[in-house]
Order: structure tokens, then C-alpha cells, then sequence
């Protein structure tokens, strides 16, 4: 490309993220993970639209420290190689000076990208990039930079997040307060938490255009997909009924696959960009961890806001993706494992554990107040703390306070809102 075009590319770029600086961000947890004094390169990974490109900014600004940015996520930059690297390199330095922090967005669009991170890591430079496909931390990180990357996942916004975008209270106890929130999350609920839906009118076109992008350019494009319309069928049939525990057998059948390995690739490329994350059985065996996997949409936005969704409310499964969603957040960083509880006398929707050793039952049941309802979500429960060892139990509802003892077992009954909130423990 002629480095004057480029110039031209890479100052709109950077006159595009300064306007940031004019606009009021809430600060997220995960920017206190980023470490600009490492020298490895600091990895921001998620689904598109998630705020990861705000989320680097924000850290970067308050800071204060200097920085080049490229966004190689421009369709005027498609046909950039790792050739071009280099010219992209001294671009930088005639529009910024010199800098030793330099921002780069979704990267995986470039090949053999880290052959350049790999030279400016050793010159010293402090590198901050964001990607949109967990293929960058499955393949070429892992690969090709052992030791030299700390990857931090970002999700969309968490119910507090969404409350502090609100102004909205998260501590007080009084009464209007405790209602406020019981109505932002119903709204949060529906809404679901992409940071730009936020302050979008038409966000069925937000997300059809967000799924869409992700469909066709993250994926197909990339992993070559040649029958592109069963592909899209399946994305959006596992969109329709997650979370839901996946038989790739079924889906050959049902979408007329050549095999069901050609369905299990199909799901594992949908998962590597972030539109479903997969959940485990619980079990001692390894063969019966990877079998019989659940997946659940990134966000509940995703469950209804497309075309031909035909999802309803389906306030159950929503308040399951949300909490298992804010799980991930909390546990993950952390280094513990989360899984589901299944076998033929009942079922847990999530057991966490630390090394091997289970510390949290969740079950999550939107409506207990049938008693049939009640008597078979507290079943689960007791069950997965007899199978597994579990002690603390906690089931989760839209509205219910309560503390149980049964069969020696103390299970704490409680709001799904106060507990993403760390409230009322």
C-alpha cells in the first residue's frame, strides 16, 4: 500500500478514537487487569461491540502515558499482509513521534502478526491489542508466544455495570432504591448488556447487523465455510434454543451435514468468536466432561433481537445465561472451573470448583413459587451437594429471600439481582 494512503488510514483512525476522550465511560474491572508496565503483550479478547477497544483506551488515557494506535479492523486495510507491517510501523512513528505503547485492534485480521509483536516486544515496546476470535489465543498466542502474552476476556456489561451506565444506586437499602433496581433489571434482562445497545433505538438491526458481521466475516470467511446458508441456519438455530446441551449427531441430522464432525467444527468456530460459550459436565471422568456439552449466547440480547427469533420471554433461560455469564466474570480469572451437574435423579445448573474440589452449587429457577417447581430445583441442589461434596448451596430466583436447612445441608434462597450485585450475602 502507498504509505501516503496509509497515512491518511491511520490518522482518521487516530482522530477516530480521540474522540473518545470527549465522551464518559463507566470503568469496567477488567481495565484493572490490564498491566501496562509488563513486558508482555497485554490481550483483550471478545465478542465484537463487547467495549474492548474503549476498555484499552480508558486504560491507556488514565495513565497518561503516550501511545500509537492501529485498527486493523478497516476495510481499507484488508489487503494488508505481514509484509506490510514494517510500513505500517514507520507510519506510526512519522504521525505520533516516538511512543513506547503502541494499541492494536483486532490483529487476527493480519497474518503471521505475531512474527511483529514478537520484534517490537523485544524492543521494548509495551503492546496492548484486542481480538475478536478465541483462535488468537488457542493458535498463534499459544504457539508462537508462550510466556509472552497475558490475555484478559472481556464479556458484555454485567448487571452492575449496566446499573452504574444507568445511574442508578447498587447499594442503598431503602425501598425506592431496592425497587429501582428490581426494575432495571428486568429491563437489563431484555435488554441485555452490549454496551452501544444502550443508547440505540432499532436494536433488532444492531443485533442482526452485529450477528451477521460475525457469521460471515469472522467466519466464514476466515475458516473458508463453503455451504454458507446451513452454516447460518444452525448459528441461528443454536442462537434460538441456548442454552441447550449439544448432540452433534442431532445436528448432522437435522441440517443434513456429511458427518457430525463437520457440526462439532461448526460449533467450535462459533464459540471461538464469542457468539456461544460451551459448560462441561461435571464428572471424575474426562470422557464424561467433554460429551454432552451445553452452550449458552454471550449475551440474552442474542436470544431474541434477530429475525425469525420466535424466542418470547423465556425468562428462565434468560436468567440462567445471566448468571452463569456473571460466573465466568467472577471464577474464571481466578483459575477455577465451572461445570453442570446432570445424571438420571436430577440436575444443578452449575457447580464451581477449585482445584478438583467443588466449593458452589448455583441452581437458577426464574419462578419457585409453584411447590412442585420448589421441591425439584432444591432436589437438584441436595443431589449435586451429595455427588459432588459441594457445601455451600445457593439457588437463585427473580425476587425470593430465604435461608433453608435440609438434610444438614443450609441453602440460601435469593434474588438473582442482589446476588449479581454482591448484595444480601
Amino acid at each position: 500500500m502507498d504509505k501516503r494512503i496509509l497515512e491518511t488510514i491511520l490518522a482518521d483512525q487516530l482522530e477516530e478514537l480521540n474522540r473518545k476522550s470527549k465522551l464518559s465511560f463507566c470503568q469496567r474491572e477488567e481495565e484493572n487487569l490490564i498491566d501496562l508496565q509488563s513486558p508482555q503483550a497485554q490481550v483483550v479478547i471478545g465478542v465484537r461491540r463487547s467495549g474492548k477497544s474503549t476498555l484499552c483506551y480508558n486504560a491507556l488515557t488514565r495513565k497518561g502515558v503516550k501511545f500509537a494506535y492501529v485498527n486493523f479492523d478497516d476495510e481499507r486495510l484488508i489487503h494488508l499482509n505481514g509484509d506490510d507491517l514494517n510500513d505500517v510501523l514507520e507510519v506510526l512513528y512519522k504521525i505520533n513521534g516516538d511512543f513506547n505503547y503502541l494499541f492494536i485492534d483486532e490483529i487476527q485480521n493480519i497474518p503471521e502478526w505475531y512474527l511483529f509483536v514478537n520484534r517490537l516486544l523485544r524492543k521494548q515496546i509495551h503492546i496492548i491489542i484486542t481480538g475478536s476470535n478465541a483462535k488468537l489465543l488457542s493458535g498463534e498466542l499459544a504457539t508462537h508466544m508462550t510466556g509472552r502474552h497475558h490475555s484478559i476476556t472481556l464479556y458484555p456489561f454485567s448487571f452492575s455495570e449496566y446499573c452504574s451506565v444507568k445511574n442508578v444506586d447498587t447499594q442503598s437499602k431503602s425501598t425506592i432504591a431496592i425497587a429501582t433496581r428490581r426494575a432495571l433489571f428486568d429491563d437489563y434482562m431484555k435488554q441485555g448488556g452490549f454496551p452501544e445497545l444502550q443508547f440505540i433505538a432499532n436494536n433488532n438491526d444492531y443485533i442482526n447487523d452485529l450477528v451477521n458481521n460475525i457469521l460471515k466475516r469472522d467466519i466464514e470467511q476466515r475458516f473458508k465455510i463453503n455451504h454458507t446458508s446451513v452454516f447460518e441456519d444452525m448459528s441461528h438455530h443454536l442462537l434460538n434454543i441456548s442454552p441447550a446441551i449439544i448432540v452433534e449427531k442431532k445436528l448432522q441430522e437435522i441440517f443434513g451435514l456429511k458427518s457430525s464432525h463437520t457440526a462439532k467444527n461448526y460449533l467450535s468456530y462459533l464459540k471461538q468468536a464469542y457468539l456461544l460459550v460451551g459448560l462441561h459436565k461435571y464428572s471424575a471422568k474426562s470422557r464424561q466432561r467433554i460429551i454432552g456439552e451445553k452452550v449458552y449466547p454471550i449475551d440474552v440480547a442474542l436470544m431474541n433481537k434477530r429475525s425469525d427469533a420466535f424466542a418470547g420471554e423465556n425468562l428462565g433461560w434468560r436468567l440462567e445465561t445471566i448468571v452463569y455469564m456473571e460466573l465466568l466474570r467472577r471464577y474464571k480469572k481466578r483459575a477455577m472451573d465451572i461445570y453442570y451437574f446432570s445424571d438420571r435423579s436430577g440436575e444443578c445448573d452449575f457447580i464451581i470448583c477449585e482445584n478438583r474440589k467443588a466449593i458452589l452449587a448455583v441452581q437458577v429457577s426464574y419462578d419457585i413459587t409453584s411447590e412442585k417447581t420448589r421441591k425439584r430445583e432444591i432436589a437438584g441442589l441436595l443431589l449435586a451437594a451429595k455427588r459432588t461434596g459441594c457445601k455451600q448451596l445457593l439457588l437463585l430466583t427473580d425476587h425470593n429471600y430465604e435461608d433453608l436447612e435440609l438434610e444438614g445441608y443450609l441453602i440460601a434462597i435469593r434474588p438473582a439481582y442482589d446476588f449479581l450485585l454482591n448484595l444480601g450475602n
